[in-house]
């Protein structure tokens, strides 16, 4: 395993496979990086907690970092090679990182967009930071943050002479055994509320057995306020550019963000 903080020791891992994360790494980074296996390249997994996702009052101090545990996790899932650069490196201060334009998808939902006004731009920020060292030629993103996702694959896609044949790969939710979406942020949750975060995982499939938008989220908001969860938004939209559904189209994604205290989850699932 090679551990690398500093851009010029990036080479080798240029032309593999990327897969960005925070640390605190859980069951499924290990799938997102065991799928990047599967491309042949040179699996490169990147720690890094970015701060300019967090809006001010977020828990980005708190955000939990275990480096030693998250290379050695990174190791026996098949990665080759962990990134774990410091502020500096990723954002140097004699150099403007510019924030790429941000793709509609990014701006026009009203949904993570309007509830964490600048995440999505440090989002893209980083991810097009982390493009330019590492040069991969698939990089591996999971499905839970579904914004997140459409996002890198639209900024991704209007960038191709920055990043040529630069191919995104989806990987589904990967779930605790009774539905909850993995995340780092489910260690904050205590007992009695992690079981009224499955909330969530109910209402989307309470969604699933309505027919209309309308209705199905009548129902995702009943089951979350059932759960004593402060709701962000529980939506249909349709699942490429996240807007709202005609009522006659029946496909589409369902999506949630809702509140537990200070810990907030994101779901969501196909609907339709």
């Amino acid at each position: 395993m090679l551990v690398v903080h500093a851009a010029d020791e990036l080479a080798p891992a240029h032309g593999g496979a990327l897969v960005p994360t925070m640390g605190a790494l859980h069951a499924g980074h290990l799938a997102l990086i065991r799928r990047a296996k599967e491309t042949g390249g040179r699996v490169v997994v990147s720690l890094f907690v970015n701060p300019t996702q967090f809006a001010p009052g977020e828990d980005h101090a708190k955000y939990p970092r275990r480096r030693a545990a998250d290379v050695a996790a990174a190791e026996e899932a098949g990665a080759e090679i962990v990134f774990a650069p410091e502020v500096e490196t990723v954002y140097p201060t004699e150099a403007e990182v510019a924030v790429p334009p941000l793709p509609p998808v990014a701006i026009d939902p009203g949904l993570e967009d309007a509830c964490r006004p600048g995440h999505l731009a440090g989002v893209c920020q980083v991810v097009a930071r982390l493009f330019d060292l590492v040069r991969p030629a698939h990089a591996i993103f999971g499905e839970k943050d579904f914004q997140q996702l459409l996002v890198i694959g639209a900024m991704t896609a209007r960038a191709t002479e920055r990043w040529p044949g630069l191919e995104i790969i989806a990987h589904p939710t990967v779930r605790e055994p009774d539905g909850l979406a993995m995340s780092s942020r489910n260690e904050y949750l205590a007992p009695d509320e992690r079981a009224r975060a499955l909330g969530l995982f109910e209402a989307l499939h309470a969604a699933r057995s309505e027919t209309r938008p309308d209705r199905a989220e009548e129902r995702m908001r009943s089951v979350l306020e059932g759960h004593a969860l402060e709701v962000d938004y529980a939506v249909v939209r349709d699942r490429t550019k996240l807007m709202p559904l005609a009522e006659d189209v029946s496909h589409g994604r369902a999506l949630i963000a809702a509140r537990l205290g200070a810990v907030r989850l994101i779901d969501n699932m196909a609907w339709g």
